[in-house]
């Protein structure tokens, strides 16, 4: 097959594939057209707000920014989104007797096809019109907008290549699941830089302009500036980096590409002797505690790190938990009790306990026969949460004082924290035996339908009765603050509030053990729903 007949055949396979696509249902139909309106009439609108940015102060610093964050979500969306394209995944064509060179520029073709591509046009477009004058600045635009398109679609295409093995492994699920937390924290980023450049001025941004614009596709908008202002050998200096960065992608492509169609993979290798994972799992064992409390402790970092649910729920309270104070104390408004935040963030991830588990909690059921052994158990869990969350609460706690400068307040805040975190932990434990509720294995949902009102009374009632527990910390804090000599003083709520958190810890998963043991049937019908 020619390259010519290749390069069609290829275009029309994914235009084949879409259109099957939409045939499934009305509804999917109904999204694609309301999601193709949205992101046309988005793109009409930057293109028009970039034109009518010409001959502004700092319009040549916009569109070489806007040009690098386009880079850099084309370079980031196929690890978050793997599914979202089927021809990303070239080991489809694997059986084919084709050659990665042809191969390649039918791919790129196919690749230009679709939603994304046409708004990434646009907004080059936009981006090169805006900061070029004259005729040789439109005639260097025309060029630099397909060499920044190519750049960006050659980037996705190698990235994608590159990790392969990875989007269609459970790591590639873990990074699915974790993309809208991502854009959560991306979103805050985004809300604080504005907020910071709407006090200082965009004028603090053209030193950042000024390096991206030599970085490749940058570069291309950036030299059509440079033609604008007359100096030539600079702009052709700056289309020449994109055009080698264009090459250079490429090149990394095919590459990828010849070891991908070509190596053998994991369905056509023998079982490999144990690895660097099983011998550093036997060195976490050595650390912890013997018995069953070690094992169920083992269990539960294990499940904190491949279970993509609870990754997912670990990583957002992580971030959650030092978004809220840092920023805060970054923007001036904030208070260092924001840092109990943190602790308040991961003490969350104590309730519902077996729902965690989905229907893999059967096999713990068999072992829990006397609530001595739920004791253990709840124990076991509790133990391996305040292994990560002890020194985290602590870390946001000196990293928020450090930014406010406030360290009298260091001791009285951290047990305030620690007295939380105790309260939350044993509450926990109680709701977990409860209102268990079920966690499905797919999908973005935490709770399968019918199951609501027991997450909502396990969190949310779990919460308040944590705060009604910490009460007497609370009181002691504030009745600190508003005596004279208090101040003085304030640094016993330290041991106080870790001494009364851990009592409360400790009350918590005895009171939960016989009940766990008691409603044992009850918690594995519950979370086995999903």
């Amino acid at each position: 097959m020619s390259t010519t007949h290749l390069t069609a055949t290829v275009v029309r396979l994914k235009l084949s594939l879409l259109r099957n696509g939409l045939r499934q249902s009305a509804g999917r139909r109904a999204a694609y057209l309301t999601s193709v309106i949205v992101v046309l009439l988005v793109a009409a609108l930057q293109l028009i707000g970039l034109i009518a940015l010409r001959c502004t102060a700092h319009v040549t610093t916009i569109a070489v920014l806007l040009t690098g964050v386009l880079a850099l979500g084309w370079a980031v969306m196929p690890l978050f989104f793997p599914g979202g394209d089927e021809t990303l995944d070239p080991t489809r064509l694997v059986m084919l007797p084709l050659r990665p060179q042809p191969l390649i520029r039918a791919l790129l073709a196919a690749s230009l096809v679709g939603i994304g591509p046409l708004f990434t046009l646009c907004l080059f477009a936009g981006s090169a019109l805006a900061v070029a004058h004259g005729p040789a600045a439109y005639a260097t635009a025309v060029a630099a907008v397909v060499l920044a398109l190519l750049v960006c679609v050659a980037l996705a295409r190698a990235v994608a290549a590159a990790n392969v093995r990875l989007l269609t492994s459970r790591k590639g699920r873990d990074l699915a699941v974790l993309s809208g937390l991502v854009v959560a924290v991306g979103a805050q980023l985004v809300n604080f830089g504005a907020q910071r450049l709407g006090a200082a001025g965009l004028g603090r941004l053209d030193p950042v302009g000024d390096v991206l614009r030599w970085i490749p596709p940058a570069s291309a908008i950036g030299a059509v500036d440079s033609v604008s202002k007359g100096s030539y050998g600079t702009g052709l200096a700056q289309l020449a980096l994109s055009a080698a960065a264009v090459a250079g992608l490429l090149a990394l492509w095919s590459r990828s590409l010849t070891t991908l169609m070509t190596a053998p993979d994991g369905s056509t290798l023998q079982a490999a002797e144990p690895g660097p994972r099983e011998r550093g799992s036997a060195g976490l064992s050595r650390l912890l505690p013997p018995g069953r409390t070690g094992t169920v402790m083992e269990r539960s970092l294990r499940y904190v790190w491949r279970d993509p649910k609870t990754k997912a729920a670990w990583v957002t309270s992580l971030a959650i938990g030092l978004i809220v104070p840092v920023f805060n104390a970054l923007q001036g408004t904030g208070s260092l009790y924001f840092a109990c935040f943190a602790a308040g963030m991961l003490g969350i991830q104590m309730y519902n306990q077996f729902g965690q588990d989905t229907s893999a909690f059967w096999m713990v059921a068999t072992t829990i026969s006397s609530p001595r052994d739920a004791y253990t158990e709840l124990r076991g869990r509790a133990l391996a949460l305040l292994l990560i969350t002890v020194p985290y609460a602590t870390l946001v706690t000196v990293v928020t004082t450090a930014l406010l400068d406030d360290w009298p307040k260091l001791p009285e805040v951290l047990g305030l924290s620690l007295a939380l975190l105790g309260a939350m932990l044993a509450t926990g434990a109680w709701s977990s035996a409860s209102f268990p509720y079920s966690i499905p294995q797919e999908g973005h949902k935490n709770v399968v339908p019918g199951q609501a009102g027991l997450a909502w009374i396990s969190i949310f009632g779990g919460m308040i009765s944590a705060a009604l527990l910490a009460s007497p910390v609370i009181a002691a804090t504030i009745w600190l603050n508003v005596t004279a000599a208090g101040h003085e003083r304030s640094w016993l709520l330290l041991p106080a509030g870790a001494g009364y958190g851990a009592l409360l810890l400790l009350l918590g998963l005895r009171l939960a053990a016989p009940r766990t043991a008691r409603r044992l049937p009850e918690i594995l019908a519950a979370v086995s729903k999903g």
